[in-house]
């Protein structure tokens, strides 16, 4: 596979900036000149050898930064090999060995200069021109570098020499990063370039800026110097100088703390990302020597234990998502295009939050989350395993000196699952001035830490007594999104239990997106490896599940919760303010009256007939008031009312819709057809056969089922086998039928729980049926069901609410309009990754029309809340597939089944999600009707039409 040079803005300002870095710096400045490539649409060549594997035992070339795999080299491997293919993990254990020749300025011979290495997988051992230029670097997240100025040539070809082994020597290192439940690479997979700095200069700094305006830095020299002044100045994002600060190096120390206070500063949070920047100067009297800077942002994180998460003195409940660094083309290389979508879609789902799991992602990824506004969970790799002291160590401080001033991270995670060093624990603040809170990402009751208690995958009722324990309860991963479960499934109920308990701080759903490689060995088909990494509420591609636009609306900070417009409507919809830090008076409101689209309409969605602004509501954060919309006396003309609230970013955060008329109404000009004809019938032995209008429909006497369907103008349709009662038991009795004014009954009668079925052809071909069925108990479905072959469906089109599937405990996230949606055979989390899934439980239908290849037969109801299902399709399709369907294909259900996660898919688990994932509770008789029509009907012309002559 061949790296595209197709590059977007954000790559090609990096790039840019990465020629400027190499020749525009001023000599008191950090030089930078890559080695590699900027990242991976901005990659250079280097010759590379590998010694097992694809394209094996042989010299070539191949681009850096990127994984070897990627571009045709060595074998894939899954991080649980070990498992799920018996093998010795150590079967495969590929090197690289790397070459490039570079030049240096002359006028870097009397300067500091070293070789810096973002991420290289795993084991790295650096020559320069023949010689070591230190110890293997053991640990493949990490930014490391070596000093280089006494072996260079300056002026001349220089021959840099990388050897990688992909499994390390140390066996810790493979036990916290290798043998891991995701896609595990080889090769140095972020860049590679030298910096030149002045002989004295600052190594790094660590910064604490208070939501006080109190702002402190650690400078920390590169050597101890005696009688330098470190000057500092904090600039605003106006590029205002707003606080200075001054120290003079003594000869003991290499390390200088500046401190100073600035009055009234813009705070940092996820809501209002305000950064500022400081630029320090290294000054020997009157010359400046060296001179760096920073970004920051001013905010105060608290833990208070028994209490909650404070940030800036207000307590935050977090909603979060554990991401992987991926790209199914790329693997783990640097890509900054997919960090900037990745913070974007986080965001669309109102979530605030982000644990970078498992290992430090790259370094743009945290500015964006800086500048964009997201919290963060910095991870130290350890999957289930942990690194030794010795070898965890060093990665520890070069993962906090990299990170430490990032507003964005409020926690450092010490591993994940068990992969915890206690060691590690008080490591952290040796180089975080800030001394953020370290947290254990764990799996197992009992290991809280810090007063924070991350256990993973508790239930409703387990989180229940958690959240009034005595630690603060925030779970690091929770409703694990395997294919279509958990994510936005049983998340309602979960999220309401964090907002209202006291401990309950919120927490991070697994994961982001789908981890599908593009595997160059079997022609670039997308990897999952089955079901291990289909754990995505998007796809790998960033396709969108439904679970995505559940989460959008649950987590929505504008949260609205009227599912119906009262007969009384004046124009007010309650609303709750979840924001933490912002006034609904600075989002925006905007209403229209929309008509939906006719059914024979060519076109879909709705027209807009008025709209308007909502007025401005002063309601604070978590507080709770009206938005009030000024609606036109004509209102109630309308189908519906939309409602789409806008944050400060201008950014939408949600779309509601309301049904003014009822379906009823909804369904007047379609109910209707031209050229009424008189219904005909004809009996022969256990057959009953009706016509009108060139539809035939006809009835097995036995059974009262339909058996067959026809429309003289088409071929016949096979919906047949039905009605049948998809939960309790039904015996048919007895069939009669008669003529009731210009229609035709056909009456079937039952013992059990199906009490009735009527139906009645109208002269127009609309075939009406109403229905009683009675239950008494908890069922996972409710309701109806016919046959028709999946086999010769095109697609459908309705009027209800869409465009994705529903489950029980997953129905938000869709609203009502006029949807299309070809057939597709999507199995959520695996290829081909279409989405919507055609198949699946669609809520809300007013009218469905199915095209097929024996033509077109619509669905409507006068009644509300009908869920349609579609055909056969499962949440989750591991060992068992989940949840179990009804009788039938096509279903009219009253009742649907909630859906489950990886850690729970029969019944007992499903149910312990919380209210919203027990099975439908109905203790009553259920009545509703149906209408269906067996081909395209002609409805009557409203208006007169005027051909072109």
């Amino acid at each position: 596979m061949k790296y595209s040079l197709k590059t977007n803005s954000l790559a090609l300002v990096l790039f840019l900036l990465s020629i400027l870095n190499s020749f525009g710096q001023s000599g008191i400045q950090k030089e930078i000149q890559y080695l590699s490539g900027t990242d991976v649409t901005h990659s250079k060549t280097w010759n590379f050898w590998v010694t097992a594997g694809c394209n094996s035992g042989k010299w070539t070339t191949i681009q850096v930064p990127g994984h070897w795999e990627q571009q045709g080299f060595g074998g894939y491997n899954y991080g649980r090999d070990n498992v799920t293919n018996g093998k010795n993990f150590h079967y495969n254990d590929e090197k690289g060995f790397y070459k490039y020749e570079f030049e240096v300025p002359d006028s870097w011979d009397n300067k500091e200069v070293n070789i810096v290495f973002e991420g290289s997988m795993t084991d790295t051992e650096v020559k320069i021109n023949g010689k070591l230029v230190g110890p293997v670097h053991q640990g493949a997240f990490y930014r490391f570098k070596y000093n280089i100025g006494n072996q260079l040539k300056f002026g001349q070809k220089n021959l840099l020499e990388v050897l990688v082994s992909k499994m390390s020597a140390d066996k810790s290192v493979n036990g916290a990063e290798r043998l891991a439940d995701y896609w595990i690479f080889g090769g140095i997979f972020r860049p590679v370039y030298l910096e030149a700095l002045p002989k004295a200069n600052i190594a790094w700094t660590s910064i604490d800026a208070k939501a006080t305006g109190a702002f402190s830095m650690n400078v920390h020299l590169n050597n101890k110097l005696d009688g330098y002044d470190i000057f500092a100045e904090i600039i605003d994002a106006k590029g205002l100088v707003v606080g200075t600060t001054t120290a003079r190096t003594v000869a003991a120390d290499s390390v200088i703390n500046l401190k100073t206070t600035v009055k009234k500063p813009k705070l940092w949070s996820a809501e209002s990302p305000n950064l500022y920047s400081v630029k320090v100067s290294l000054k020997k009297g009157a010359d400046k020597v060296y001179e760096t800077s920073d970004k920051f942002g001013f905010r105060t994180i608290e833990v208070r234990k028994g209490d909650g998460i404070y940030l800036n003195g207000t307590k935050i409940k977090i909603k979060g998502v554990n991401r992987h660094v991926f790209w199914p083309e790329y693997g783990r290389a640097t890509y900054p295009e997919a960090d900037l979508m990745d913070v974007k879609l986080i965001k669309e789902m109102n979530m605030n939050a982000v644990r970078c799991s498992h290992y430090p992602p790259d370094k743009n990824f945290l500015r964006v989350c800086d500048s964009l506004g997201l919290y963060v969970i910095d991870e130290l790799a350890g999957w289930q395993k942990a690194y030794t002291t010795k070898a965890g160590e060093p990665l520890v401080k070069e993962m906090v000196i990299r990170d430490a001033n990032h507003p964005s991270i409020i926690f450092w995670s010490n591993g994940n699952e068990g992969g915890h060093n206690f060691d590690f624990d008080d490591d952290f603040g040796k180089y975080d001035l800030s001394n953020r809170t370290v947290i254990h990402a764990h799996h197992k009751p009992g290991n809280a830490i810090n007063g924070i208690d991350c256990n993973h995958y508790e239930d409703y009722y387990s989180t229940k007594k958690l959240v009034t324990d005595a630690n603060i309860y925030m779970p690091t991963e929770f409703l694990h999104a395997m294919q279509d479960g958990g994510a936005g499934a049983a998340l309602a109920d979960m999220w309401e239990l964090h907002w209202n308990s006291v401990k309950g701080a919120g927490g991070f759903i697994w994961d982001f997106a789908d981890e599908g490689v593009v595997r160059t060995d079997l022609n670039n088909m997308i990897d999952v490896n089955g079901n291990n990494a289909a754990d995505g509420i998007l796809g790998p591609h960033r396709e969108k599940e439904g679970s995505f636009s559940a989460i959008k609306e649950i987590y929505s900070p504008v949260h609205i919760t009227l599912k119906e417009l009262p007969e009384d409507f004046k124009g007010e919809i309650p609303v709750e303010n979840r924001y933490h830090f912002t006034n609904l008076n600075q989002c925006n409101f905007k209403w229209e009256l929309i008509r939906f689209n006719e059914k024979q309409d060519e076109t879909i969605g709705h027209i807009v007939l008025n709209s308007g602004s909502a007025k401005e509501s002063n309601i604070t954060p978590m507080g709770k008031g009206k938005l009030k919309i000024n609606l036109p006396a004509d209102w109630k003309n309308a189908d519906a009312l939309t409602l789409t609230a806008y944050g400060t970013d201008a950014n939408e955060i949600y779309k509601w819709v309301w049904k003014i008329k009822s379906n009823t109404d909804l369904l007047k000009t379609i109910l209707t057809a031209e050229t009424p004809k008189t219904v005909a019938v004809k009996e022969e032995e256990n057959i009953l056969t009706i016509t009108a209008n060139a539809i035939t429909v006809t009835f097995d006497k036995k059974t009262g089922e339909i058996t067959k369907v026809k429309n003289e103008n088409g071929a016949a349709l096979s919906f047949n086998k039905g009605p049948v009662l998809v939960s309790g038991t039904t015996n048919f009795t007895s069939l009669k039928h008669y003529k009731e004014g210009d229609t035709y009954v056909v009456e079937a009668s039952y013992s059990g729980n199906l009490n009735y079925v009527r139906w009645k052809m109208q002269p127009t071909g609309w075939l009406e049926m109403s229905y009683q069925y009675t239950l008494d108990g908890g069922y996972p479905f409710a309701g109806i069901s016919f046959s028709y072959p999946e086999g010769l469906v095109m697609g459908a089109k309705w009027l209800g609410k869409g465009p994705g599937r529903v489950w029980k405990n997953r129905l938000q996230g869709v609203t009502l309009d006029v949807y299309q949606n070809r057939y597709n055979t999507t199995q959520t989390g695996n290829f081909p990754w279409i989405y919507p899934e055609f198949k699946g439980y669609f809520s809300d239908i007013v009218w469905m029309e199915l095209s097929t290849l024996e033509g077109k037969f619509t669905i409507a109801s006068p009644d509300k809340d009908l869920f349609v299902r579609l055909f056969d399709f499962y949440a989750i399709n591991a060992n068992k597939p989940h949840p179990k369907l009804p009788i039938g294909n096509i279903s009219f259900l009253d009742g649907i089944p909630p859906v489950g996660s990886k850690m729970g898919v029969n019944d007992s688990n499903v149910r312990g999600f919380g209210p919203n994932s027990e099975l439908n509770a109905i203790h009553k008789s259920i009545k509703r009707s149906l209408y269906f029509y067996f081909g395209s009907p002609k409805l009557k012309i409203q208006k007169e039409e005027k051909l072109p002559q």
